[in-house]
């Protein structure tokens, strides 16, 4: 047998093997392939690495650049020359990068300044406290308006002022009013005014924004206010939308001449609070509802119609309201067949809706401790006699307030 290519090929010459030629020839057209398919792959990780390589290198670059400062435009004098106040202090005329599009550079503009020669070279957006942005509901609640009972009136009310606006906005152009931008809601606690108010955020499409009125009590002088300015930004921007106060009475409480330095300091919010529901600048689709239940705490320049329009009283309610309420938590409950609650009804006359609620949870558990998956009537009846010796001990609700 040959063993070198020359014996091979003389082989083929001596014998004119032709059919031993065609399988040597495919044998090298399929290491040609072969080579040619590495070849391939080299290549595509060779153009791999060097993106790697670019990108490391870009990266690198950007991190030695020098650090920019951020100030803020001051006045626009020219094409290429602008007033800037640094975040270090001094105000400075600097120029301006032709990469910049003019129109970009108002005052009051948030602006990226370089290091050395203080030109500016970026625009920046709008600075935005986290603590705003997270105020705003993503998650709806699940709260319906068939959820409350006993407020039909006070729930017609809120939708009027909040939803029709939105919904229907030419009634109110064709008949040349203003829509009420603002509602307050106040009651004894437990009545339900934060529970109007997940309702309202559940049915409505507007953004809905919380904010609890002690959040907006900030350590430092000028902070509160500039929250709140920030609040109503955010709202404006994300118009329409709907800003809820709960616990209004926090922020705005009634003003005094004696006050403490934290007192003035909410005053201070408070003003720009004020400032903000019916000053210069226009509120736009943004309407307000908040929650209290110290009415009679509250400045009375906040209660003038122009900021809250609408005063609605959430009262503790009549016995067809508690019936409603008792329906309402207890649809779910497994309970035994006619539990009369004639006696509940009656005996509830001052619970607030809370306290009903609490009543029925309270219910369920004596099922529960007793080994039991139905609820009876000696359960409510148990529950009423613990949530009413819990009731006297704590004093209840002081109902002087809302007289």
């Amino acid at each position: 047998m040959p063993t070198t290519e020359s014996e091979k090929f003389d082989r083929i010459e001596s014998s004119e093997d032709t059919s031993y030629l065609l399988s040597y020839t495919r044998h090298l057209e399929r290491q040609t392939r072969r080579l040619e398919t590495e070849k391939q792959i080299v290549e595509g990780e060779r153009l791999r690495l060097q993106r790697e390589l670019n990108n490391v290198r870009s990266e690198l670059d950007r991190l030695r650049a020098p650090p920019l400062f951020a100030g803020s435009i001051m006045e626009v004098l020219s094409d290429d020359k602008a007033v800037v106040k640094s975040t270090t202090g001094p105000q400075l005329i600097v120029s301006i990068s032709n990469k910049i599009q003019k129109d970009e550079l108002k005052p009051n503009t948030r602006v990226a300044l370089n290091q050395r020669s203080f030109s500016i070279v970026n625009v920046l957006p709008d600075s935005s406290d986290p603590i705003v942005q997270a105020m705003e509901i993503e998650d709806k609640p699940t709260i319906e308006y068939d959820d409350i009972g006993g407020l039909d009136l006070q729930l017609q009310e809120v939708r009027e002022i909040v939803e029709l606006p939105l919904l229907k906005p030419e009634l109110f152009e064709a008949v040349g009013i203003n829509p009420p931008s603002g509602v307050l809601l106040y009651g004894p606690p437990g009545t339900g005014k934060t529970l109007i108010a997940k309702a309202v955020a559940n049915k409505t499409n507007a953004t809905f924004i919380r904010i609890i009125g002690s959040e907006l009590v900030q350590k430092f002088i000028g902070e509160g206010a500039r929250l709140v300015r920030e609040v109503f930004e955010f709202a404006r921007k994300k118009a329409p939308s709907i800003l809820f106060i709960d616990e209004l009475d926090a922020i705005g409480s009634r003003r005094l001449e004696l006050a403490t330095s934290g007192d003035r300091e909410v005053q201070r919010t408070l003003m720009q609070i004020l400032s903000e529901m019916d000053g210069f600048e226009p509120r736009g689709d943004v309407r307000v509802i908040a929650a209290t239940n110290r009415p009679d705490i509250l400045d009375p320049a906040l209660l003038r119609p122009g900021r809250f329009d609408r005063l609605i009283e959430i009262p503790t309610t009549d016995e067809a309201g508690r019936a409603t309420i008792f329906k309402i938590h207890t649809r779910k409950m497994n309970l035994v067949e006619n539990i009369p609650f004639d006696y509940l009804i009656r005996n509830t006359y001052d619970f607030c809706g809370a306290e009903i609620e609490a009543l029925c949870v309270e219910a369920g558990m004596f099922a529960i401790r007793n080994d039991r998956g139905q609820v009876t009537e000696e359960d409510f009846i148990s529950a009423f006699e613990r949530i009413s010796k819990e009731r006297v001990k704590n004093g209840g609700i002081d109902k002087t307030v809302y007289a």
